[in-house]
């Protein structure tokens, strides 16, 4: 029986570093966004906007950050205070169900990543990295990278501000509907979500542009 070859090891995940930030050139401020909530059926769509040190944060902060959806919630959330401590700024900002319907979730996304932008506290940026195809309109350079929470430390930094403001407004909205599973599931079109959708219908924070609560509202009248 031949020998079987022996296993590659596993290459090493690569954690979002500086180096997209070092590219624009010494003494820039570079500012770092992202946004969370686009796919929910309820609540705002949140965006944060980070400006990182030129030596980024702490080696044993940023060995454990990445894009939030990879970070689970506790260590988002004990991770959260290090960043907004270490930042030279941080903004975070909001687009709300209401302007979801009237604008559509990708126009929405960007006025959220805008308002973020424009809150940052101190010297306007020299440029922007936004994670993904399209940037907010902004006045300075600005790059969309695709994937960038994996890439670039400010963009994780910012994903996983925005992530944290989120979740902590969907508890929020949680307790005042608690029928929905908003605590759990942020909003998304889980199983439970749905169910209770169809069972206690379309609450003021629904995206009623978005197909399951467009479809409820109007079996409900």
């Amino acid at each position: 029986m031949p020998a079987k070859a022996p296993r590659k090891a596993a290459a090493p995940r690569q954690r979002p570093d500086l180096s997209l930030e070092a590219g624009f050139g010494p003494g820039r401020r570079v500012c770092g966004i992202d946004e969370v909530g686009r796919g929910p059926l309820c609540g705002p769509v949140v965006a944060a906007a980070v400006v990182l040190p030129p030596e980024g944060l702490p080696p044993e902060i940023a060995a454990r950050i990445n894009d939030s959806k990879a970070v689970i919630r506790r260590l988002r959330e004990e991770i959260e205070p290090a960043i907004r401590a270490h930042a030279l700024a941080f903004a975070i900002a909001e687009a709300s169900a209401a302007e979801i319907d009237e604008l559509n979730i990708h126009r929405a996304t960007l006025l959220a990543m805008k308002r973020a932008y424009l809150a940052l506290p101190g010297p306007t940026p020299d440029a922007a990295l936004v994670d993904g195809k399209f940037t907010p309109d902004i006045a300075c350079e600005r790059v969309a990278v695709v994937k960038g929470d994996s890439r670039s430390q400010s963009i994780a930094a910012a994903s996983i501000l925005a992530k944290v403001a989120r979740d902590s407004e969907m508890l929020r909205l949680s307790a005042q509907y608690p029928h929905y599973g908003w605590d759990r599931n942020a909003g998304y079109p889980t199983p439970e979500h749905l169910d209770a959708l169809t069972r206690h219908g379309v609450t003021p924070h629904h995206r009623v542009s978005f197909a399951p609560v467009k479809r409820q509202k109007a079996l409900s009248g």
